[in-house]
Parts: structure tokens; C-alpha cells; sequence
């Protein structure tokens, strides 16, 4: 749960880096409450029978949207990509398909162009990251 607050607390913080840790856990918090949104919309009967979902999960979708798209940001410069490979993913399957490689391969170890290795407590400055 720290890593989905911390992807909040860096709201549009697109510079740095983000490990597989703090990418993933964002990633699995994010569903659960996506998951939630929508049943609450449901049981509220605000869901529109059309899509599925209601004004709960809009406004969740909309506040997650720049956060998620910042921790993918710091996930690709940890992997020493830019955050442009995001586009990748309009290929259709083999885009997809890189983009999860990826996001599971091991960051670049030692600092690289993006900064610190979030890993190496040793060169990582914690003072001026939040957790």
C-alpha cells in the first residue's frame, strides 16, 4: 500500500525512477480499487447498464489517470527507456507484448541518464524521496 501512496504523493513526478516493486504494487492496488469502484457503483445503481460503471469509478479513473502515467514514466527510466514507449503498446499484440517484458525486466543496476538506482540504498537520496 505504501507504493500506491507514494505513486500519489508523486502525483506528476515524471522525473527519476521507479523499481518493479513500487510499479507493480501501484499496479495491483489500483485494480483493487478500480474493482471496488465499480461494485459500489452497482450496488448503488449508478452504473449505467451500457458500460458497466458509474460516476464512483469516473472519478476514480480521473484522479489515478496522471499518477499511473507517472509511475509507468519512472518504470520505463528505470529500465532506461523513455516514457515515450508507452506508445509501444498501439502496436497491435507485439506491442503489448514488449511493453509487459518491459515492465518485468530488472531495472538498469547503478545510476543511469533518469537517476539513482532505487534498489542501491547507497546511492539512493532518500531525504528527497517520500515513501
Amino acid at each position: 500500500m505504501k507504493y500506491f501512496i507514494k505513486a500519489l504523493k508523486n502525483y506528476a513526478n515524471f522525473n527519476g525512477r521507479a523499481n518493479r516493486s513500487e510499479y507493480w504494487y501501484f499496479a495491483l492496488f489500483n485494480l483493487i480499487f478500480v474493482v471496488i469502484a465499480s461494485v459500489l457503483d452497482n450496488v448503488l445503481g449508478t452504473a449505467d447498464l451500457g458500460m458497466g460503471n458509474g460516476p464512483i469509478y469516473l472519478l476514480y479513473a480521473i484522479a489515478v489517470l496522471i499518477p499511473g502515467l507517472a509511475v509507468f514514466v519512472r518504470r520505463m527510466h528505470d529500465v532506461n527507456k523513455s516514457g515515450w514507449y508507452l506508445f509501444i503498446a498501439l502496436i497491435p499484440l507485439i506491442g503489448a507484448i514488449w511493453l509487459l517484458v518491459l515492465l518485468i525486466k530488472e531495472g538498469t543496476i547503478g545510476e543511469n541518464q533518469y537517476g539513482p538506482d532505487p534498489n542501491n540504498p547507497a546511492t539512493f537520496d532518500f531525504e528527497n524521496q517520500e515513501i
